[in-house]
């Protein structure tokens, strides 16, 4: 079993974040350099982002990308499933097809529940959350042997 994103989803989270952690505009050439993604790609994936109101685009010299709304407004549910589409798969795990209307399997409800869990925790996470997540794991440094005080610091 895989639970990963896809390669425009990588992209996509990566983006929002580079976004959210520089709190204004991005030329798509730094997004790319921050984040070490192809920049020859990347518009394609920033492309969705716009498209579902998540990114903006401003032309110009002084353009770039910029989050078309506060970081902590923007789900790593909605930017995933503006990539990669719907996180809640219909499709029946021991059939293979869509969950039938004459009955489900053994395994349905365990596996809708298993999904409807992880939508919920991905709809609750939000880039503010993940910014402060990547702020603090950039600032970790190591403590001083026997001192509290350099570990809270």
């Amino acid at each position: 079993m895989k639970i990963e994103l896809g390669q425009a989803g990588d992209y996509a989270v990566r983006s929002v974040l580079a976004l959210a952690r520089n709190g204004g505009r991005l030329k798509a050439r730094e997004i790319a350099a921050e984040m070490s993604l192809p920049r020859k790609y990347l518009p394609q994936v920033l492309a969705l982002l716009i498209r579902a109101g998540l990114v903006h685009s401003v032309a110009g010299p002084g353009g770039g990308y910029e989050l078309a709304k506060d970081s902590s407004e923007i789900t790593l549910l909605a930017v995933i499933e503006a990539t990669e589409g719907p996180v809640m798969s219909r499709k029946c795990v021991l059939r293979g097809g869509p969950c039938r209307l004459d009955g489900t399997c053994a395994v349905h409800d365990a596996w809708a529940d298993a999904q409807a869990a992880l939508a919920a925790k991905l709809a609750r996470t939000t880039f503010a959350d993940l910014r402060r997540v990547a702020l603090r794991k950039s600032r970790v440094r190591p403590r001083a042997a026997g001192s509290l005080a350099a570990a809270e610091a």
